[in-house]
């Protein structure tokens, strides 16, 4: 049997393997690491003071069109409207005889004067009626001459008893019957005469020739179309209005108004009438509103929009509505007082919307410089400035 061989007692033993140390230089990098961070730390912290310093100064500056004085008038409440222009007097010119135009003496826009021949028509067989009227009447006349003679004579031989009351009754017959004739022809040669009148037409008032509908030569009928003639000295606005704000509607309100075409330029008018009765289908009321036009610059058919004042408030400071702010039910608005903002609670009266306006009854003086651009982030006691007319306004919300 084999025996393991002893190791010689002189023989050293095998030194132990050495460990390898793989802790500490992870600690190391690790230590590095969080070094490094704390340093980049701290240098965004140093380079992000000098800014929050800088936004600790900062002032605002507000441009002319960022605020609003406030200003001490009076405010005015209306509707809007909007309807056309038309002439109140206008007509179309018939024909009252028939015949043949033998002139036509006008044209569209032209001014022509009251009485004023706008055409003629062929009066020969209406001046033949007339002379055959007129030679009827002295015919007349003459039989009527005769039986004035005879009733007289006969009214002497009754009283002699040298005729009857019958004969003479006759004679009164034939008197009555020839002064009725006489009268009947009166008549018809009036007839006659205003015919021939009629063949020259005119202008029934002054005015502007709107439309011209014939031309000479043409043969026209009784009651044929020949002119359209306007007079734009008084003119008249159809305006419908919602029955809601009829009550506070009344004949002789001022109205004000502006024209397409008439840049920057306001008209006046009244309200001169109110329908009684609402449009079935849209329950508006119509409003008609005269327009004094005495040189006649506008022109029928002009569309105009406007605002018809229901009423004034009395002489107090205002502002734009846009300068106003709600927190909690409680108006309020931003000044610029003394270098600074400021919030001042405000007590709200009269408004006209049409204008943006706002009567302020508290809280607010003449002359103050209120915030009316709709800005962001405004904190009372911010630096604040107002800079000169012809600057860039501040940052606005988007």
């Amino acid at each position: 049997m084999l025996l393991p061989l002893k190791r010689p007692a002189t023989e050293p033993a095998p030194a132990p393997r050495p460990r390898r140390r793989w802790l500490k230089p992870a600690a190391v990098a690790v230590a590095i690491v969080a070094a490094i961070g704390a340093l980049a730390g701290w240098r965004a912290m140093q380079a992000r003071e000098p800014d929050k310093k800088k936004a600790d100064n900062v002032v605002l500056e507000f441009s002319p069109s960022d605020v609003a004085m406030v200003e001490e008038r009076e405010l005015s409440r209306s509707i809007a409207f909007s309807g056309s222009l038309a002439p109140v007097t206008q007509t179309t010119v018939k024909a009252v005889v028939p015949g043949t135009l033998t002139q036509v003496l006008v044209r569209e826009g032209q001014t022509v004067a009251a009485g004023q021949a706008l055409a003629t028509i062929n009066a020969v067989d209406l001046q033949s009626k007339l002379d055959a009227q007129e030679a009827a009447l002295e015919e007349a006349k003459a039989r009527l001459s005769i039986a004035v003679k005879n009733r007289q004579n006969n009214q002497q031989l009754l009283n002699q008893k040298f005729i009857s009351q019958n004969a003479y009754d006759t004679a009164q017959s034939v008197w009555e019957a020839a002064d009725a004739s006489v009268r009947n022809n009166e008549a018809q040669v009036r007839l006659a005469r205003k015919a021939v009148a009629d063949t020259r037409v005119a202008a029934p008032f002054a005015g502007i020739v709107a439309r011209r509908m014939v031309n000479a030569g043409e043969s026209v009928g009784v009651d044929s179309s020949l002119f359209t003639l306007v007079d734009l000295a008084h003119m008249e606005i159809e305006a419908p209005a919602p029955a809601s704000e009829i009550p506070a509607v009344h004949v002789g309100q001022d109205v004000r108004f502006a024209v397409d075409g008439f840049s920057g330029r306001s008209f006046k008018g009244r309200v001169e009438r109110i329908n009684p009765t609402a449009d079935a289908n849209s329950r508006s009321i119509m409003l008609y509103i005269s327009v004094a036009n005495p040189e006649g610059e506008l022109k029928g058919g002009m569309f105009a929009k406007g605002q018809i004042v229901l009423g004034r408030s009395a002489p107090a400071p205002v502002i734009p509505a846009s300068a106003l702010r709600d927190e909690a039910g409680q108006s309020y608005v931003y000044t610029v007082e003394n270098g600074q903002i400021k919030k001042r609670a405000v007590k709200l009266g009269f408004s006209a919307p049409q204008d943006g306006m706002v009567e302020v009854q508290s809280g607010l003086e003449k002359g103050l410089a209120v915030v009316s651009a709709r800005l962001s982030n405004l904190k009372p006691g911010t630096p604040a400035v107002l800079k000169p007319a012809g600057t860039a306004p501040v940052h606005k919300e988007g």
